[in-house]
Formats: C-alpha cells, sequence, structure tokens
C-alpha cells in the first residue's frame, strides 16, 4: 500500500479559538482530492501550518509521505520541505503594483523587470493552464478581479510541482457564480498533475465540484464526518 501523501492522526492543538482545534483522522492519497469544512478563518490557518509544519501539534501526528512533521531537525530541513506544498490562500502576497506576468514569473525568477524570454513562455503556460488569459498577462494585478487574483494564486502555487495542494477558503472573496467554474479548473489542474489535494472550504458547492471526497469537521470530537447537503423542509 503506498504511503499517504498527507495522514494527520490523533491531532490535538490549542490556539486562539474557543476550544483546541482536534482532528481524529485524515489521510489523502496521491492524486486524491478532499474538501473538509467546518473550520473558520483561524481554524483554517492553523490547520495549514501544522500540515506545512510551521506548527506542530500539541498531541498526534502530522505526517507528509510518510515523514512526521515533528521529526524535522532544523530550519534548512523545513525550508527544504516546504517544496512538496502548493498553497492557495487569500493571505498569500501578490505584488499589486506589478503585472500579471511578472507576479507569475515569481516562482522562476526575481528577474521580472523585463521577464526573461524563457521565463515569459513558462508563464503563458502556466497561465493557459489555470484559465487566465493570456491577454491580461500585461495588465496590473492590483486592477484584477477576485477570481482572477485567485487564478493568479493558483497558477503560483503550482508552479514548482508541489505534490500537495492546499486551498485555504479560495472562494472566501469571490461571487457566487465564479466559485464553481473555479472549482472545475483547479480539478482539471491536480488530476493532470496527479496532485493530492486538500481544500479548506465552507462553500459546498466549491466542494463538491473540486473533490473525490466531501467531509465535514465535528468539533467537539476531532471526527471528520461525510458532509451532506441540508434538505429543505419541503425536499
Amino acid at each position: 500500500m503506498s504511503v499517504a501523501v498527507l495522514e494527520l492522526t490523533g491531532v490535538h492543538k490549542k490556539y486562539s479559538g474557543l476550544r483546541p482545534l482536534r482532528i481524529k483522522t485524515l489521510a489523502i492519497a496521491e492524486g486524491e482530492r478532499v474538501a473538509i469544512g467546518g473550520f473558520d478563518a483561524a481554524a483554517a490557518e492553523m490547520l495549514v501550518n501544522l500540515v506545512t509544519g510551521a506548527t506542530l501539534p500539541d498531541e498526534g501526528t502530522v505526517c507528509t509521505k510518510g515523514k512526521a512533521t515533528a521529526d524535522i531537525a532544523t530550519g534548512d530541513e523545513w525550508l527544504a520541505s516546504l517544496d512538496a506544498f502548493g498553497i492557495l490562500s487569500p493571505r498569500a502576497v501578490m505584488l499589486d503594483a506589478a503585472t500579471l506576468q511578472q507576479n507569475l514569473a515569481m516562482p522562476f525568477t526575481l528577474q521580472i523587470d523585463p521577464v526573461p524570454p524563457e521565463i515569459a513562455e513558462k508563464v503563458a503556460a502556466l497561465a493557459e493552464e489555470c484559465g487566465i488569459s493570456p491577454g491580461s498577462l500585461g495588465e496590473i494585478a492590483g486592477e484584477q478581479s477576485p477570481v482572477t487574483r485567485a487564478r493568479v494564486h493558483l497558477a503560483r502555487a503550482i508552479a514548482l510541482g508541489p505534490r500537495l495542494l492546499v486551498l485555504e477558503h479560495p472562494t472566501a472573496d469571490l461571487s457566487e457564480a465564479d466559485g464553481v467554474p473555479l472549482a472545475g479548473t483547479i480539478a482539471a489542474v491536480a488530476h493532470v498533475r496527479a496532485l493530492a489535494t486538500l481544500a479548506i472550504t465552507q462553500d459546498l458547492d466549491f466542494a463538491e465540484a473540486v473533490a473525490h471526497r466531501c467531509l465535514t469537521l465535528e468539533p467537539a470530537s476531532g471526527a471528520l464526518v461525510p458532509w451532506k447537503r441540508k434538505r429543505g423542509w419541503f425536499r
């Protein structure tokens, strides 16, 4: 049996929430896409920090490809481990005064004025993969719509070929109409790249469109249970 790309077991972490963050068990296989609900912004940020090893659990284990984050011995080893993750988060920094092309070039080079031709080719391919119009690459990032900015964050997250894509409330700033199309793009990208994906979201429409499995957290117990759409009284 192959080792899970991400596995959390018996995780318990105190943070600024009303109660500690608890997760009994979660395992994501290579190429599998899992959406989880029940996490507010603070809990989602803490979970991302636990997954990447930026924070260690008070109890339990967090493993990526079989290695526990608690076993990472040095700062250099931790920095190297971050190459395994691509993170789409509203907390991610974008250079609003730069063009989309320059923002998309940054994972590859710090030379962005001008962007070297060989990097521009990579940027164009990445933009196409993530549904960003080629004609918009010369436009200023700060003038773009929330969904275009989300697609730029997606492109930057996958640029260096991570093993695990982590989505932190990716539709929080989007209109209702933009969530499912973005989910379709993410699902297609993850499928082609065989990316394991963890989507932390409160948007069930997005979750159902992006994931193979949709789970929601029971905060008191830490159990992740099937996330099902609530039926109306007359349905």
